[in-house]
């Protein structure tokens, strides 16, 4: 009977380990996985009020979630608006399109696909109105800069080619 000595088997074991190891892909390695990194942070945010010269105050904290693969949002409305919500976001590798689900207080869910384009990052869903008819809804994160940047909510009744803006926030990095 052959016996291989203990060193021996421990090599063997160690290159194909190393081996399996550079065959196996990282997760969430791909570059588009770090398009979003400009809206992780702990952000204020500023939005038009319901009457003129009022303005809504609220708070948003993003952090990456499950070994950096996950982008997770917590929204707060804080004294301006009860709205309280959490959305996930998720380059898909596959499908090579962020996907985000929001979820919220309001019982209100949603699906965004879209990607990163020309300095903005665009999710977009199709829904209904309150008549039945189909709408889109996007979201758009746009005048990226390390300390500040707008985001805005959209429609379009007429396919996306034109976009009425609903709800436009401007966000600045906590210090």
């Amino acid at each position: 009977m052959f016996r291989a000595p203990l060193w021996a088997l421990c090599a063997l074991w160690f290159s194909t380990w190393v081996a399996l190891a550079q065959q196996t892909p990282r997760p969430c390695s791909e570059p588009e996985q770090k398009q979003f990194e400009f809206w992780v942070g702990e952000w204020d945010l500023i939005w038009p009020g319901d009457k003129a010269g009022e303005t809504g105050h609220g708070t948003n904290i993003i952090r990456r979630v499950l070994d950096g693969c996950i982008v997770e949002e917590t929204f707060s409305g804080g004294d301006s608006m009860h709205l309280r919500g959490r959305s996930v976001s998720v380059f898909d590798v596959r499908a090579r399109r962020w996907k985000q689900t929001w979820v919220d207080n309001e019982g209100g869910y949603l699906d965004f696909v879209g990607e990163f384009k020309d300095g903005q990052m665009i999710l977009a869903c199709e829904a209904r109105s309150p008549d039945g008819s189909k709408v889109l809804q996007r979201m758009v994160w746009k005048n990226v800069s390390p300390k500040e940047l707008d985001w805005s909510w959209e429609r379009s009744s007429d396919g996306g080619k034109t976009w009425q803006v609903l709800w436009p926030i401007h966000y600045r990095r906590k210090s």
